[in-house]
């Protein structure tokens, strides 16, 4: 299934700035065209690609970045999502934990009482159609700083509102869940996409309770445990004003899939 995707941000460095991107596609994805452009005040800027050998993450790092109007424009053609490895003895540890996000031993009471024992994936299915259920999508609902227990008490949010109460739940009954940050043709609206990944015997399912884009089409950019590990932009040091950002993704060839979000998918 080939995709098409692209992304054009805008923003206004007002100090030197050092910065790290989160656009391009993840390493596993089969790319069959792809261009990053970096430009300050017209003039190119060339970021350093660095590789998350782990998850397959591709960080591009923009050091001194100086005064002046940035904009980053991302095009690329892919032929599948990103499949992903096998689930490790360190992801069973490392996502399994309370997270930036993920605050779940807020909410330990909450997952027994509302979900119950999480052991198989029609339980998965179950804990993201919970959240569906008791979550409405609200855009500009949420702050920066909100956590799954913030939602939680909120009952509405997007799409990373959604991925972290889902991987807080899931967590709270041992099984280990991640963040994938995603292109996602079908999206409405369109923007980039966060879901979430949940162990299930040695591999990844794929879950996303806001049932806003169809599963078989997503494209892997990042993967980690909350938003903080798979912001497609954060600011390290300097001064940055956020301008735009402009996402689109799409299916070539074919008819987008239907998903009807009650069985198992895995990203691929």
């Amino acid at each position: 299934m080939r995709r098409r995707l692209t992304s054009v941000l805008t923003a206004t460095v007002t100090s030197p700035v050092e910065a790290t991107l989160g656009v391009a596609v993840a390493d596993p994805v089969t790319r069959t065209s792809e261009t990053l452009t970096v430009t300050v005040d017209g003039s190119p800027f060339e970021p350093h690609e660095v590789l998350d050998e782990a998850s397959g993450t591709r960080w591009h790092v923009l050091r001194d970045v100086p005064v002046g109007e940035l904009q980053v424009a991302y095009d690329a053609l892919v032929a599948d999502g990103g499949t992903s490895s096998s689930v490790s003895d360190l992801d069973r540890i490392h996502y399994v934990r309370p997270s930036r996000y993920v605050d779940l031993d807020r909410l330990e009471s909450v997952a027994r009482a509302e979900v119950g024992d999480v052991v198989g994936e029609e339980d998965v299915l179950r804990v993201a159609s919970w959240v569906h259920g008791h979550l409405r999508y609200v855009v500009g609902s949420s702050r920066v700083t909100d956590g799954a227990s913030d939602t939680y008490l909120a009952r509405r949010g997007v799409c990373r509102d959604y991925a972290h109460l889902t991987m807080a739940l899931l967590r709270a009954r041992g099984v280990p869940a991640r963040l994938v940050g995603c292109y996602a043709p079908g999206l409405t609206p369109m923007d980039f996409h966060a879901v979430v990944e949940a162990a299930v015997d040695d591999r990844w399912v794929v879950v996303d309770a806001t049932r806003l884009a169809p599963r078989p089409s997503l494209v892997r950019i990042s993967t980690g445990a909350d938003a903080s590990e798979t912001s497609f932009l954060t600011t390290h040091t300097g001064g940055l004003s956020f301008g735009s950002i402009t996402v689109t993704a799409t299916v070539e060839g074919q008819e987008l899939p239907v998903d009807d979000h009650e069985r198992a998918v895995v990203i691929g």
